[in-house]
């Protein structure tokens, strides 16, 4: 764990990059840099000169006289501050005698690794990411495209057929009427279409029958699939007033959620983080590799903050955050009882949110979709103590049988409706 004695300080320069960069590290060769970089050291370091949480670390092997002083000083940053070399002391003092976690077993191979992506990073990542983003987006809005023209064919091939019938139909009164002249019968009666269709109706009774009994049977099940889609939102992507990448976040920078959302290991609800957790990260961070300073400054602008003083003013506003994943009022879900109790991956339920720039609901979240996860999810006892009783009786219950959630009275209507 890292500590500071003075917390206060936003220059850590070289303490934090190498802290944060090598507190996860593991055997790498080069090509392993970019992985490193990324999961433990974009969130707070710049490849280039500039500063974001600490200082930007372009040219960080050339600032070291000595290549070998700057690996003691990553395993052991005290140890060379001691032994008085000039530029660790300086660097001690210049960010206010902070002191940096030593790191003895870290090889030389992995400390390599870092600074050799530091020294050749690839160019345009960020653009190319954005890119591919875009083309996404753009496939989706392709799609929706697709889909609204087969609607607008299939409606412009029926009115063809109308406007065909109705042709055909005045031909064939009209050859009708010259054959009647031709032969001298009696000219036939002419029907409008409305009294044409009772007519035909009367004479066909048992065909309209069938007719009349497929279209009721199809009413029926559009309405029954219409009906039972009410209040289902599964696809839904609203639009939120800060634009936020759990993309970003949790896949690229590899963010655990619990961070964020820590409530949902301590009670029923996960909730939206309040503006301060951002602030954590985004006092230095403000500028991102997505929208830039565009969506940060929506948080300096709630909080009614100066990046440039840290200054908080007096008129502070709440971020109308809008709600994605909604249940029922009549059922009861606790997240606590499944994140830590049953040990239910967030992904289960919200499905990749780590591969998300915008959060959209995964699941139906439906009584079925919910009662056939319990159905088939088995109960997780190892390491479970607080249900150790309860499981015991289930294994001699269900005695070389997989135990599910149902098992143990996941499907009684009390559990979710009371």
């Amino acid at each position: 764990m890292i500590s500071f004695q003075k917390p206060g300080n936003t220059l850590k320069k070289i303490f934090l990059a190498l802290s944060v960069v090598f507190l996860h590290s593991f055997s790498a060769n080069a090509a392993d840099g970019e992985k490193l970089f990324k999961q433990n050291c974009s969130s707070c370091h710049a490849i280039t000169n500039k500063k974001v949480v600490g200082p930007g670390l372009e040219g960080v092997e050339g600032r070291w006289p000595d290549k070998a002083m700057l690996y003691k000083w990553i395993k052991n940053s005290q140890e060379v501050i001691k032994s008085g070399y000039p530029y660790a002391v300086k660097i001690y003092e210049e960010n206010g005698k902070a002191q940096m976690t030593a790191f003895p077993s870290l090889a030389d191979a992995d400390i390599d690794a870092i600074l050799g992506y530091i020294k050749n990073p690839p160019k345009k990542q960020d653009a190319t990411a954005a890119s591919g983003d875009a083309a996404k987006s753009g496939d989706t809005g392709s799609a929706k495209l697709k889909d609204d023209t087969i609607y607008i064919i299939m409606l412009a091939l029926v009115l063809v057929f109308l406007f065909l019938i109705g042709i055909l139909g005045s031909i064939r009164k009209s050859l009708t009427r010259l054959v009647a002249d031709k032969d001298g019968s009696p000219t036939p009666i002419e029907y409008g279409y409305i009294e044409g269709a009772r007519v035909w109706c009367r004479a066909n009774k048992t065909l309209v029958g069938f007719i009349i009994l497929f279209f009721v049977a199809y009413a029926g099940k559009v309405s029954w699939y219409w009906m039972k889609d009410i209040g289902v939102y599964e696809g839904y992507m609203p639009d939120q007033p800060i634009k936020y990448s759990h993309k970003l976040h949790a896949g690229k920078n590899a963010i655990d959620c619990r961070y964020c959302h820590y409530s949902a290991y301590k009670g029923k609800v996960a909730g939206v983080p309040s503006a301060n957790v951002c602030m954590n990260c985004h006092k230095y961070i403000q500028e991102g590799p997505q929208y830039g300073k565009t969506e940060i400054a929506k948080i300096y602008n709630a909080l009614d903050y100066n990046p440039e003083t840290q200054v908080y003013g007096p008129n502070k506003k709440p971020i109308k955050w809008i709600r994605v994943h909604s249940l029922p009022d009549h059922v009861y879900f606790n997240h606590s009882q499944h994140v830590v109790a049953g040990q239910i991956e967030c992904q289960k339920c919200h499905g990749p949110i780590q591969e998300m720039d915008t959060v959209r609901q995964f699941a139906q979240l439906t009584m079925g979709w919910c009662i056939n996860c319990h159905r088939e999810t088995e109960v997780k006892m190892a390491g479970n103590d607080y249900y150790t009783d309860l499981h015991n009786k289930l294994k001699t219950m269900y005695k070389g049988e997989k135990i599910t959630v149902a098992k143990m009275g996941g499907l009684e209507c009390a559990k979710c409706h009371y």
